[in-house]
C-alpha cells in the first residue's frame, strides 16, 4: 500500500511539474526572424478581439504599440491608407510599410515581410469565428486579400 502512494504521489508531482512547464511555454513569446519587430495597432478603446489579436501577435513575437482611437479615427486611418471599405475588420495595424486589416494569421504576416510584394497590405475582412483574437471555430479557410492604392488585388494566401 505504502508503495501504491508513492507512486501515485510521484506521478501526481510528474503532471503538476509537466503542466507547469508546459504553461510557462505557451505563456512566452515565439523566437521567430520577425522577433521584436515594432508593430503599431490602432484599434477603438472598447473591443476586447483587438487585445486579444495584439496578445496574439505578441506570443508570436511581436513588440506592440496599441493606440485607441475613436471609430471616427479608426475609419480615417483605414481612408487614409486606402483600405477598400468591403474589406474593413475591427482593427488595422502597421508594421514595415504594409497595413494588415483584420484578425490576419501571423502566417501571412510572415509571407508578406518575407516576400515583400509591392503592395500596401493584406486583409482578412471582417471578424471570422476562430481567428487570430476571435473566439470560436474556424469554420473555412480564411482567405487574405492584397490591396495596393485601394484596389483589392486578389487573395494573397489562404490559410
Amino acid at each position: 500500500m505504502k508503495n501504491k502512494s508513492i507512486i501515485l504521489g510521484l506521478i501526481i508531482g510528474f503532471l503538476l511539474v509537466g503542466s507547469f512547464v508546459v504553461l510557462v511555454k505557451n505563456q512566452s513569446s515565439k523566437q521567430t526572424k520577425f522577433s521584436g519587430m515594432l508593430v503599431t495597432l490602432y484599434k477603438s478603446p472598447t473591443c476586447d478581439c483587438c487585445a486579444q489579436y495584439a496578445n496574439y501577435l505578441k506570443a508570436n513575437g511581436f513588440k506592440i504599440e496599441v493606440r485607441k482611437v475613436s471609430d471616427q479615427e479608426l475609419e480615417n486611418i483605414k481612408r487614409q491608407n486606402n483600405i477598400p471599405y468591403n474589406l474593413w475588420s475591427c482593427h488595422t495595424v502597421f508594421l514595415n510599410n504594409y497595413f494588415v486589416e483584420g484578425h490576419v494569421p501571423v502566417e501571412a504576416i510572415e509571407k508578406l515581410l518575407t516576400e515583400k510584394p509591392e503592395i500596401n497590405g493584406i486583409a482578412l475582412p471582417g471578424m471570422p469565428s476562430g481567428s487570430p483574437g476571435m473566439p470560436g471555430i474556424k469554420f473555412y479557410p480564411f482567405k487574405i486579400h492584397s490591396v495596393k492604392d485601394g484596389k483589392y488585388l486578389g487573395i494573397f494566401i489562404q490559410i
